[in-house]
């Protein structure tokens, strides 16, 4: 039987599937994350091969696997690339294209092969796609030196307002009422509350202030004043990989950019005039990657 291999391998957890020439889905696997950069890589390739075992319990050998991956910087470490290449090997798998995540996010989106990437979970980053591989980035330096507009930049902003209101000693709005409680402080005392908030968010690694991120979906004009700047950041990081009237779609990745949250929203309203697409499965676009790697791209079928 004639298969090919999706695969999304991220920071949480590594998603693969088995797809048919014509499409069908033939098999699924599940394991836990493969990010070589959040893993110790012995430990994402075990995650990685036990979802692509759990997938291929199917007569036949994968025509094709393509690898969507957070962390693929990792292989430019020999080391590591030997051990990712040794597995490909144990799997049975000849013919491997690892990809970014970014890469198979866009093709689960359309089947254009050039627009633009836009991803924005606990961090941020926008991509210029050509023929289905990014080749110029904007952003994505992490939380220190960017990430503007992401989970992290937002739960900093909120938590920033929040002890912008506790110093000046005015009334607390929806927002600062929310993170305190998220953080577990009392606002009684007022100036307890402003060093105690201070304390508890530097207690954390940096990047655990996206855990105050979905706060900002509170009606407050605070809120609302966080939400319209990392729209504006985003669209500005978007667009920055663009040419003068690109016309090619932009698709939207990651939870800050889900359907239905504020941030989305503005940056929908914002990029009005083009097309933009949002992408929630990466491991379907894999799948679709994989098959027109072995099919070639007129025979071949989206999992479905």
């Amino acid at each position: 039987m004639k298969f090919v291999l999706g695969v999304d391998a991220g920071g949480t957890s590594t998603r693969a599937l088995a797809v048919a020439a014509d499409g069908t889905v033939l098999g699924a696997g599940r394991a836990g994350g493969a990010n070589p950069n959040s893993h110790p890589p012995a430990e994402a390739v075990a995650n990685l091969a036990a979802a692509i075992r759990a997938a291929t319990e199917v007569p036949g050998r994968a025509s094709a696997c393509v690898v969507g991956m957070a962390g693929t910087a990792k292989l430019t470490d020999p080391a590591v690339a030997a051990l990712f290449e040794r597995t490909w090997r144990d799997l049975g798998l000849d013919r491997v294209v690892v990809l970014t995540d970014a890469e198979v996010a866009f093709a689960a989106a359309t089947d254009a092969p050039d627009g633009t990437v836009l991803i924005a979970g606990t961090g941020s980053i926008a991509g210029r796609i050509r023929k289905r591989r990014m080749v110029a980035t904007e952003g994505g330096y992490g939380w220190l030196l960017g990430d503007e507009g992401s989970g992290f930049w937002l739960g900093r902003e909120a938590v920033r307002a929040t002890l912008a209101a506790l110093g000046r000693d005015g009334d607390l709005g929806p927002l600062a009422t929310a993170v305190l409680a998220e953080a577990g402080v009392d606002a009684t005392d007022r100036k307890y509350a402003w060093r105690r908030l201070i304390t508890v968010a530097n207690a954390e690694p940096p990047v655990r202030l996206a855990r105050f991120a979905p706060l900002v979906a509170v009606d407050d004009p605070a809120a609302t004043d966080i939400v319209e700047r990392a729209a504006d950041l985003l669209v500005a990081t978007a667009l920055a990989t663009r040419e003068p009237d690109e016309d090619t779609p932009v698709v939207l990745v990651g939870s800050v950019l889900g359907d239905g949250t504020r941030v989305g929203e503005r940056v929908r309203a914002k990029l009005a005039g083009l097309e933009v697409r949002t992408s929630s499965d990466g491991v379907l676009g894999a799948a679709w990657l994989a098959a027109v790697e072995a099919f070639g791209e007129a025979a071949a079928r989206r999992p479905g």
